[in-house]
């Protein structure tokens, strides 16, 4: 019996593409549906999955680079416009969260004022309704009867980020977002049925980065800040999880190369290893 599924909604870099949408994981776990970041094309992902947006009720953000945030607008506002009865939408992420949520709602002040004056029943209502909730490593807090724990990770210059571990029917998944190895993520990922890694191939950036000289700098700075598939590899084989499941590649991957990925992975860890498309979905 499924406890928990997981879905990679978006498994694209920063740089657009027109098959990958952007870094977004949905977890579903019973009946309760967790959206970790919010990529490019969040939303048209989630439909793709069969969940509408209204069916979002939570929101966990890693870290607030832009790429992981990109779209939650345009969450915040169609969750909005197309729930039938209004209910806050909850964000939980690391400190600058509010700020970044009041300056979306700033941002969207015209377009609410727009709709509110065309809609007799959005006008009567509520609004756009966001609650922000900051949160810390060694924080834990339930969604329903899924429970979450918050776990440093180390994506520095970027800071602060966390990673989550959501547990549920004794199932345990762990999205750790943009990290490099780190005991906390060790820690994070002890014997959990799945784990979700963003990674890079630090030898097919340095090739993009001798492509493009003017820019070279800004693609070699990454490679210290993200792990590697083997480095993912090696945390999932210390941690025995179960399930390593590879997203967010940089750079991307191209079709017919996902026999390379995975084998890099399948030289450090023994378990399942899933690398795959948008829209690819693991249970446990």
């Amino acid at each position: 019996m499924t406890a928990i599924t997981v879905t990679l909604l978006g498994t694209g870099s920063p740089l657009p593409d027109p098959t990958r949408a952007g870094p977004s994981t949905l977890v579903k776990a019973g009946n309760t549906y967790l959206l970790i970041d919010c990529g490019r094309g969040v939303a048209m992902r989630l439909v793709g999955a069969g969940v509408p947006v209204p069916f979002i009720g939570t929101v966990l953000l890693t870290h607030l680079h832009s790429d992981h945030i990109t779209d939650l607008n345009d969450i915040m506002t169609t969750r909005w416009i197309m729930s039938p009865e209004a209910t806050p939408l909850i964000v939980y992420g690391p400190p600058g969260t509010q700020h970044v949520v009041d300056s979306l709602m700033e941002m969207l002040r015209l377009d609410h004022h727009y709709r509110t004056e065309h809609h007799e029943d959005l006008r009567n209502g509520p609004g756009l309704q966001v609650e922000v909730i900051e949160i810390s490593p060694g924080d834990s807090f339930a969604v329903n009867d899924v429970m979450v724990f918050v776990h440093k990770t180390d994506h520095r210059p970027v800071t602060p980020t966390v990673g989550y571990r959501i547990e549920y029917g004794g199932a345990s998944v762990v999205i750790a977002g943009d990290t490099v190895p780190c005991p906390e993520l060790d820690v994070m990922c002890h014997r959990a049925d799945i784990y979700v890694q963003s990674v890079i191939r630090p030898e097919l950036v340095t090739q993009v980065a001798q492509m493009f000289p003017a820019l070279g700098g800004r693609f070699t700075d990454i490679l210290d800040y993200h792990s590697s598939v083997g480095q993912a590899a090696q945390t999932a084989a210390r941690a025995g999880v179960r399930k390593l499941v590879l997203t967010h590649y940089v750079p991307a991957m191209q079709p017919g190369s996902e026999h390379e990925w995975r084998a890099l992975a399948a030289a450090h860890f023994t378990g399942e290893i899933i690398v795959g498309p948008d829209l690819t979905a693991v249970d446990c």
